[in-house]
C-alpha cells in the first residue's frame, strides 16, 4: 500500500538525494587562491562576485539523478514486498559505492588542500542520511511482510 510508513521513508530518501543538486559537497575551498564550491554538478568558482562553472561532472550528475529516482521506483513495487526489500538493500549498496565515488571526486578536485569541518558541505552527509532512511524502509517492509504472513496463518 502506498500509505505505509516505508513509502514516507523512501520518499524522504529520494528527496534527500535530489537535495544533492542544491547543497555543495565542499565550499570555500581555496584552490589557486580563489574560493571554489564543489557540487554534484561541477566546480563553481567565485569570479568577480559571481559563481561560474569551471568544471562539469557530467557522469556524477547523471548517476545522482538515477540514484535519486531509485527510491521512488521502489515505492511503486508495493505489491511485491520481497522485491522491495531486495531493491532497498541493493540501493544501499549502490549508495555506498556512489558515496565513495563522490568522495574521490571531491578529493581529486581539491587536490592537496585538506578539507576540514568548515569547508565540508551538507552534500557530503546527505547520502549517509538516505542510507539510514533506506534501512528504516527495509525494516518497515519486513515488518509488513511478517504481519501478512501471520495473518495468512490465521486464515
Amino acid at each position: 500500500m502506498l500509505q505505509r510508513i516505508q513509502s514516507i521513508y523512501l520518499l524522504f530518501a529520494s528527496l534527500v538525494l535530489f537535495a544533492l543538486f542544491l547543497f555543495p559537497l565542499a565550499h570555500n575551498v581555496y584552490i589557486a587562491d580563489k574560493p571554489v564550491s564543489i557540487m554534484v554538478t561541477g566546480i563553481f568558482q567565485d569570479i568577480n562576485g559571481a559563481q561560474q562553472y569551471t568544471e562539469h561532472f557530467t557522469a556524477l550528475t547523471a548517476v545522482t539523478a538515477i540514484v535519486a529516482i531509485l527510491p521512488l521506483v521502489i515505492i511503486f513495487l508495493f505489491k511485491n514486498r520481497k522485491q522491495q526489500i531486495a531493491l532497498c538493500y541493493s540501493a544501499i549498496l549502490v549508495l555506498i559505492g556512489y558515496s565513495f565515488w563522490m568522495a574521490q571526486t571531491v578529493k581529486k578536485a581539491v587536490g592537496g588542500v585538506q578539507l576540514d569541518t568548515r569547508t565540508m558541505g551538507i552534500g557530503l552527509f546527505l547520502t549517509s542520511l538516505s542510507i539510514v532512511l533506506l534501512i528504516l524502509a527495509a525494516k518497515s517492509i519486513q515488518r509488513d511482510e511478517k504481519l501478512i504472513k501471520s495473518a495468512d496463518r490465521l486464515r
